[in-house]
């Protein structure tokens, strides 16, 4: 009897056992499937930001590539006329030095030593030029009270050089400086043309 009533007690407890850990596994079950469902809003907020943060990078990278690829068509668009405009300054420097010194010429050398001399604001002046304009310049410059032919002659391409006598001024009116001096705007000029530097 003793042996049957402990059979019981011990029955009794195992069910209760049984019963608050088959509880506890429901509710930690129970729990754990709320923290799931809870959780998954929040998963698919982040996913969703990533997929975002993800497409924008893409587009900027993609951004990047084709503003670098531009860029890169503009500069070899740039290089190709650059190379082509010093063609033409190359063949065109070689045509103004190798032409003949006729009447067109003359005036021309008369026309920069009128400008010199308006820019200096006196005509009491020394002139250099080339060995190939020496006598032309040295014609030219009765028309210039107080001017004077320097014995130096100058490496250029034609044109003047034109100092004040007592040094304080200097006009460099080559045919070399003016080139110099408009080639940027003859650069931009064919660039706009072409629709490339700006």
């Amino acid at each position: 009897m003793t042996d049957s009533l402990l059979a019981k007690s011990i029955d009794k407890i195992l069910e209760k056992t049984e019963k608050e850990i088959l509880a506890n596994l429901e509710n930690s079950f129970s729990n754990t499937k709320q923290t799931l469902d809870d959780s998954i809003p929040k998963l698919e907020q982040e996913f969703d930001k990533i997929i975002s943060d993800g497409k924008k990078e893409a587009d900027k990278i993609e951004k990047q590539i084709i503003g670098s690829s531009d860029l890169e068509v503009r500069n070899k668009h740039l290089l190709t006329l650059e190379i082509a405009i010093d063609k033409v300054f190359t063949k065109a420097l070689d045509q103004i030095a190798n032409t003949t010194r006729s009447g067109d010429y003359s005036n021309l050398m008369n026309t920069l030593l009128d400008e010199s001399t308006k820019i200096l604001s006196t005509t009491k002046v020394i002139v250099s030029t080339n060995s190939k304009d020496k006598d032309l310049v040295q014609s030219l410059l009765s028309k210039y009270p107080g001017a004077e032919l320097s014995s130096q002659t100058i490496n250029c391409l034609g044109g003047v050089i034109v100092k004040s006598k007592d040094g304080a001024m200097k006009f460099d009116n080559t045919l070399d400086a003016r080139i110099q001096r408009m080639k940027p705007l003859i650069r931009k000029e064919i660039a706009t043309k072409f629709g490339v530097g700006n």
